[in-house]
Protein backbone atom coordinates (compact mmCIF):
# COMPACT_ATOMS: atom_id res chain seq x y z
CA UNK A 1 0.00 0.00 0.00
CA UNK A 2 1.63 3.45 -1.12
CA UNK A 3 0.84 6.60 0.70
CA UNK A 4 0.14 10.46 -0.83
CA UNK A 5 3.80 11.22 -0.43
CA UNK A 6 5.36 7.76 -2.43
CA UNK A 7 2.99 8.41 -5.17
CA UNK A 8 3.77 12.02 -5.54
CA UNK A 9 7.27 12.19 -4.82
CA UNK A 10 9.55 13.98 -7.43
CA UNK A 11 12.22 11.95 -7.84
CA UNK A 12 15.29 13.64 -7.22
CA UNK A 13 13.55 15.12 -3.71
CA UNK A 14 15.15 13.77 -0.55
CA UNK A 15 13.18 13.05 2.43
CA UNK A 16 14.95 13.97 5.32
CA UNK A 17 14.35 14.45 9.13
CA UNK A 18 15.58 17.48 11.15
CA UNK A 19 18.05 15.46 13.16
CA UNK A 20 19.18 13.80 9.39
CA UNK A 21 19.77 17.18 7.64
CA UNK A 22 21.63 18.62 10.83
CA UNK A 23 23.55 15.18 10.95
CA UNK A 24 24.57 15.74 7.05
CA UNK A 25 25.01 19.40 7.65
CA UNK A 26 27.98 18.42 10.59
CA UNK A 27 29.41 15.82 7.99
CA UNK A 28 29.74 18.36 5.39
CA UNK A 29 31.67 20.81 7.50
CA UNK A 30 34.09 17.87 8.44
CA UNK A 31 34.98 16.96 5.41
CA UNK A 32 35.43 20.57 3.40
CA UNK A 33 37.39 21.96 6.75
CA UNK A 34 39.16 19.28 8.11
CA UNK A 35 39.40 16.17 5.60
CA UNK A 36 40.16 18.47 2.46
CA UNK A 37 43.41 19.75 4.85
CA UNK A 38 44.65 16.52 5.67
CA UNK A 39 44.56 15.41 2.63
CA UNK A 40 46.02 18.21 0.83
CA UNK A 41 48.54 17.69 3.78
CA UNK A 42 49.05 14.43 2.92
CA UNK A 43 49.86 15.19 -0.85
CA UNK A 44 51.90 18.07 -0.24
CA UNK A 45 54.55 15.00 1.76
CA UNK A 46 53.87 12.54 -0.69
CA UNK A 47 55.05 15.22 -3.51
CA UNK A 48 57.93 15.95 -1.55
CA UNK A 49 59.30 12.13 -2.12
CA UNK A 50 60.24 12.61 -5.91
CA UNK A 51 58.42 10.50 -8.16
CA UNK A 52 55.08 10.38 -8.19
CA UNK A 53 55.11 7.39 -10.73
CA UNK A 54 56.12 4.97 -7.99
CA UNK A 55 54.68 6.66 -5.21
CA UNK A 56 51.72 4.50 -3.31
CA UNK A 57 51.36 7.31 -0.77
CA UNK A 58 50.49 10.24 -3.36
CA UNK A 59 47.91 7.55 -5.15
CA UNK A 60 46.58 6.55 -2.12
CA UNK A 61 46.22 10.37 -1.39
CA UNK A 62 44.86 11.00 -4.41
CA UNK A 63 42.22 8.23 -4.30
CA UNK A 64 41.45 9.63 -0.72
CA UNK A 65 40.87 12.94 -1.94
CA UNK A 66 38.67 12.18 -4.68
CA UNK A 67 36.25 9.80 -2.27
CA UNK A 68 35.93 12.67 0.19
CA UNK A 69 35.52 15.52 -3.13
CA UNK A 70 32.63 12.37 -4.23
CA UNK A 71 31.18 12.71 -1.00
CA UNK A 72 30.85 16.62 -0.63
CA UNK A 73 28.98 16.29 -3.44
CA UNK A 74 26.43 13.94 -3.14
CA UNK A 75 25.86 15.77 0.84
CA UNK A 76 25.89 18.77 -1.31
CA UNK A 77 23.25 17.41 -3.70
CA UNK A 78 20.67 15.59 -1.23
CA UNK A 79 20.70 18.92 0.66
CA UNK A 80 19.79 20.96 -2.26
CA UNK A 81 17.01 18.58 -2.54
CA UNK A 82 16.00 18.19 0.89
CA UNK A 83 12.54 18.01 1.82
CA UNK A 84 12.22 18.30 5.36
CA UNK A 85 9.95 15.88 7.46
CA UNK A 86 8.73 18.42 10.68
CA UNK A 87 7.36 15.25 13.25
CA UNK A 88 4.63 17.80 14.42
CA UNK A 89 2.80 17.29 11.04
CA UNK A 90 3.99 13.52 10.93
CA UNK A 91 0.32 11.01 11.38
CA UNK A 92 -0.56 8.95 13.80
CA UNK A 93 -3.24 7.52 12.32
CA UNK A 94 -1.75 5.79 9.38
CA UNK A 95 2.47 4.84 8.95
CA UNK A 96 4.01 7.56 6.33
CA UNK A 97 7.74 9.13 6.21
CA UNK A 98 9.07 10.45 9.98
CA UNK A 99 6.58 7.68 11.94
CA UNK A 100 7.89 5.60 14.80
CA UNK A 101 5.97 2.55 13.99
CA UNK A 102 6.21 -0.40 16.17
CA UNK A 103 5.12 -4.03 14.56
CA UNK A 104 4.77 -7.36 16.18
CA UNK A 105 5.77 -10.53 14.16
CA UNK A 106 2.85 -13.27 13.71
CA UNK A 107 3.69 -15.78 15.06
CA UNK A 108 6.77 -15.16 16.85
CA UNK A 109 5.01 -12.10 18.74
CA UNK A 110 8.78 -10.49 18.28
CA UNK A 111 8.73 -6.78 18.89
CA UNK A 112 10.44 -4.22 16.82
CA UNK A 113 9.94 -0.31 16.20
CA UNK A 114 11.62 1.87 13.69
CA UNK A 115 11.47 5.48 12.46
CA UNK A 116 10.25 5.51 8.81
CA UNK A 117 12.60 7.72 6.89
CA UNK A 118 14.19 8.21 3.51
CA UNK A 119 17.17 6.16 2.27
CA UNK A 120 19.52 8.92 2.46
CA UNK A 121 19.30 8.66 6.46
CA UNK A 122 18.11 4.95 6.92
CA UNK A 123 20.33 3.42 9.70
CA UNK A 124 18.56 -0.08 10.29
CA UNK A 125 21.38 -0.87 13.44
CA UNK A 126 19.53 2.53 14.88
CA UNK A 127 16.26 1.39 14.17
CA UNK A 128 15.71 4.14 11.00
CA UNK A 129 14.53 2.12 8.09
CA UNK A 130 13.85 3.50 4.59
CA UNK A 131 9.97 3.79 3.39
CA UNK A 132 11.50 2.01 0.50
CA UNK A 133 12.88 -0.88 2.01
CA UNK A 134 11.04 -4.22 2.37
CA UNK A 135 9.32 -3.92 5.53
CA UNK A 136 9.05 0.30 5.24
CA UNK A 137 7.27 -0.09 1.78
CA UNK A 138 4.77 -2.66 3.27
CA UNK A 139 3.90 -1.08 6.60
CA UNK A 140 3.37 2.78 4.79
CA UNK A 141 -0.13 3.59 4.51
CA UNK A 142 -1.36 1.09 7.61
CA UNK A 143 -3.13 1.81 10.62
CA UNK A 144 -2.57 0.08 14.22
CA UNK A 145 -3.82 -3.48 14.02
CA UNK A 146 -3.52 -4.08 10.27
CA UNK A 147 -1.61 -7.18 9.69
CA UNK A 148 0.89 -6.53 6.66
CA UNK A 149 2.94 -8.96 4.66
CA UNK A 150 6.21 -8.41 3.85
CA UNK A 151 8.23 -10.10 1.17
CA UNK A 152 11.77 -10.69 2.58
CA UNK A 153 14.86 -13.13 1.40
CA UNK A 154 13.68 -15.83 3.97
CA UNK A 155 10.13 -15.98 2.60
CA UNK A 156 6.76 -13.68 3.20
CA UNK A 157 6.56 -12.25 7.03
CA UNK A 158 3.17 -11.02 8.54
CA UNK A 159 3.75 -8.30 10.97
CA UNK A 160 1.03 -6.56 13.02
CA UNK A 161 0.95 -2.71 13.20
CA UNK A 162 1.13 -2.43 17.43
CA UNK A 163 1.69 1.52 17.42
CA UNK A 164 2.34 4.63 15.37
CA UNK A 165 3.51 7.62 16.93
CA UNK A 166 5.28 10.59 16.31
Amino acid sequence: METEIANSEPKDEVFLTEDGRKRLIEELDKLKSNKRREVAERLKNAISYGDLMENSEYDDAKNEQARIEHRIDQIETMLSKAKIIDRRHVKTKEVDIGSLVEIRRVGTGKKQAYRIVGPAEANPENHMISYLSPVGSAVMGHKVGDIVPVSAPVGNIKYRVIAIKK
